[in-house]
């Protein structure tokens, strides 16, 4: 609806915000108007299936070294600051949030109203302020929609105003270079400049509540997938990028919950989100059928590049980026749940791609291991990932997720530790990556085998077979695992020289212990004592 039509609290709310004299408001449009008008103003294409294709400009990914937390009263002694928690005067934040809605005041806007968090007892409403409708395309896909009846009653919590356009001067305005995300737990607002790529506002809001919930709330947010069984049996998927997280939480025989952001409280495992914002890479009808059929009218899909003279997408290109997307409703998976809501999990996943082959393809984790690896969040990118890369790299993200945590890494792991033992679940490392030897000599596990071992170890058919602890990490191995070849579960049986995936293994684990002392001044001695041993 146009400003005229709106309703009038929203008009009013922006007239507070200092956006009073906008060329035009378009409030609460629907997914077919907003491709409409990205088409009339020439900034997006539609593909051979409907949906609609756009680029995100300068920046196709995240920029963890631009995002900034205003550094107050509130946040001063309770985020945990470091690379990615950079900290910024309030003045800087509140100088630019005056330039940022005077730059908007002369244009178009696109205001939508939302939410975060299925779980009605936790819901943040959100008031998000795009200068194009294919960003506000993105907020319609990605956060929860409140119905006709409760957007008369809305009032938002937290409000994002993003302008792809507006550029950052770095001599006065505090930021590093001219794209920015500011952070104001104060002002409950997040500033997003300079950047067209959509994903900002995603985890924006997902960094305030990484701090809201389990700080305020005593609620654990955790940056993994989770679907649900037909007996209620939830199982939750943690996981970097390119280790299956996605993939391997779409099963045809279980439900959806959510693909990325999750809370966990007492009972209850909640998305955050009310969409997926997936990878297109390389991506197929035959190894991710619902992601492929979800690319249809009202999908955003994000710098990919079509076959040429056809408006047809070769998900094979990396023309513009590797990190190529597209973002969808949860309501155009088909075994999607609503609300998305499941019950306390009783399986955990940690999935890593190791590419050194040294990891075991399953295993289960005592709670001082699994608060260990947890922490950790190890995976290895393979050669040619990235510039430079010509042999696997080990990578660390604390919590499968630490550029979004704003407090200690500690913290969140203790909080999983505490429900893992009060709740009895079991926790499980998949390795996705490679057997028999590095990226190189080796192979990479085959999806039909790393999906018989999760489905097995859901079914309980793991609860009652031999384990086996590896020397250095200390997992327990199963010796046996419906339909899977005994041999490749123990990985130094896959390696034609034991010798060197012995010393290769010493070198791994010496990779975690020199990573984890970064941490170890925060941790319990349960944790600490589940280091490798080497």
């Amino acid at each position: 609806m146009s400003l005229s039509t709106m309703i009038e609290s929203p008009i009013q709310a922006l007239a507070s915000l200092g956006l009073q004299h906008t060329k035009a408001v378009h409030y609460q449009l629907n997914p077919d108007q907003l491709s409409q008008q990205t088409l009339v103003r020439g900034e997006g294409m539609l593909n051979d299936t409907g949906a609609l294709v756009i680029k995100t400009g300068e920046f196709t990914g995240r920029s963890p070294k631009d995002k900034f937390i205003v550094k107050d009263d509130i946040t001063s002694d309770t985020v945990h600051w470091n690379d990615f928690n950079l900290p910024i005067e309030a003045s800087y934040f509140d100088a630019m949030y005056d330039k940022l809605t005077q730059y908007l005041s002369g244009k178009e806007i696109w205001v939508r109203d939302c939410y975060a968090c299925a779980d009605p007892k936790f819901r943040l409403n959100i008031r998000v302020i795009n200068e194009n409708p294919w960003s506000n395309l993105f907020a319609f896909n990605m956060f929860l929609r409140p119905s006709e009846e409760e957007l008369e009653q809305f009032t938002a919590d937290w409000h994002i105003i993003q302008a792809p356009s507006f550029k950052a001067d770095p001599v006065v305005d505090g930021t590093r270079q001219h794209n920015f995300a500011m952070v104001s737990f104060t002002r409950k607002t997040i500033l997003i400049g300079g950047s067209g790529y959509t994903g900002e506002m995603k985890k924006g809001i997902f960094t305030i509540l990484n701090y809201i919930l389990p700080h305020d709330k005593q609620v654990l947010s955790m940056h993994c997938s989770a679907n649900m069984g037909k007996d209620g049996d939830t199982a939750i998927f943690f996981g970097l990028s390119g280790t299956g997280k996605t993939t391997l939480s779409a099963d045809p025989h279980r439900s959806l919950i959510g693909d990325d952001e999750h809370g966990w409280t007492n009972d209850t495992i909640f998305n955050f989100e009310g969409g997926c914002y997936a990878k297109t890479i390389d991506l197929s009808e035959e190894k991710e059928p619902e992601i492929y059929h979800a690319i249809k009218p009202g999908a955003l899909v994000e710098n990919v590049t079509f076959f040429e003279g056809t408006n047809k997408i070769d998900f094979s290109s990396k023309a513009i980026t590797e990190n190529t997307r597209v973002s969808y409703p949860l309501s155009f998976i088909s075994n999607a749940l609503e609300p998305s809501i499941g019950k306390t999990p009783k399986n955990i996943f940690f999935l890593t791609a190791d590419a050194y082959g040294i990891l075991p393809p399953v295993s289960k984790l005592t709670p001082g291991q699994a608060m260990y690896q947890f922490i950790s969040g190890y995976t290895a990118k393979v050669a040619g990932t990235e510039a430079g890369v010509t042999e696997p790299k080990s990578t660390f993200s604390a919590c499968f997720g630490a550029p979004f945590l704003p407090l200690h890494p500690g913290f969140y792991a203790e909080m999983l530790g505490k429900k893992m033992k009060e709740h009895e679940v079991n926790v499980w490392m998949i390795n996705t990556g490679w057997s028999g030897g590095p990226y190189g000599i080796g192979h990479r596990m085959k999806l039909p085998y790393t999906r018989a071992m999760i489905t097995a170890a859901l079914e309980g058919k793991l609860d009652q077979v031999e384990f086996e602890a590896h020397p250095v990490f200390g997992m327990l191995m199963p010796t046996s695992c419906p339909d899977v070849p005994a041999e490749i579960l123990n990985p130094r049986n896959t390696w034609a020289d034991k010798d060197s995936y012995d010393s290769k293994a010493k070198v791994l684990g010496a990779e975690f212990i020199n990573n984890f002392k970064k941490y170890a001044n925060g941790v319990s001695e349960e944790i600490l004592a589940a280091a490798p041993k080497i």
